[in-house]
């Protein structure tokens, strides 16, 4: 009589986080700079510009602003991606706290924020929606509060789901960790700005740092714990 002895279960790794992290800012920062080029210098425009200036650079700018769709809404995927892979290193790591779901969530809902915010900017490279005027306001609009608030605000739930026992548990070196409850706390601020425009200033101070942060994270994030790491934290 034989005796089957079952193989060790072997964790899953995931994907490696440096990659992941470096197409997702590529992919985005890509998305400005490719259409602005492509449109001779002209830029995205904001939503509080005047409504001639938005209508005439939508209308003359079709295929820019198509790139930018494409590549934001490439760019939610790796986000995702990475989010996901985050959270289980977290847990790999022993880190039972909510921390890592927290990353999860904010994560995907950023990763999602961002894949909406790009399909509506498809929508006005539409020529039928082109050719009325408050369609193109709305849905201009709609892809701001999407891509701006609703993608900052979660960005922030990602980083601090990293962050903070990334800090409790010394995962990360102290000065990325304090960084990124920085960038976390800001942007949690960056909510108001859904009712005080005037904050919009915080969109863009909040969305370069957290994305450099979260590559400087991808490479600083252990795959496994030292010898010397305290051992699991609440």
């Amino acid at each position: 009589m034989t005796t089957t002895v079952a193989a060790p279960r072997i964790p899953q790794a995931g994907p490696p986080l440096p990659p992941i992290a470096i197409a997702t800012v590529a992919l985005f920062l890509a998305s400005l700079v490719l259409p602005a080029i492509l449109a001779g210098g002209d830029t995205y425009p904001s939503p509080y510009s005047d409504q001639a200036t938005v209508v005439e650079y939508f209308r003359g700018n079709t295929g820019p602003v198509l790139l930018t769709a494409l590549l934001q809404f490439a760019a939610s995927l790796p986000l995702a991606i990475f989010a996901a892979t985050a959270s289980v290193r977290l847990n790999r790591l022993g880190v039972r706290a909510p921390g890592g779901t927290i990353g999860l969530v904010g994560g995907v809902l950023a990763s999602g924020s961002m894949a909406l915010s790009a399909l509506l900017t498809w929508t006005l490279t539409r020529p039928e929606i082109l050719d009325q005027v408050e369609l193109i306001r709305l849905l201009h609009d709609l892809a701001f509060i999407t891509g701006g608030p609703g993608f900052i605000v979660p960005s922030g739930l990602l980083i601090a789901g990293i962050a903070v026992p990334g800090l409790i548990t010394r995962l990360l070196p102290r000065w990325l960790a304090w960084a990124g409850l920085v960038i976390a706390g800001l942007a949690m601020i960056a909510t108001l700005t859904v009712a005080f425009p005037d904050l919009s200033i915080l969109l863009p101070i909040v969305r370069f740092p957290s994305l450099a942060w979260l590559v400087f994270a991808a490479f600083l994030l252990p795959t496994r714990r030292r010898a010397t790491d305290p051992g699991e934290r609440p």
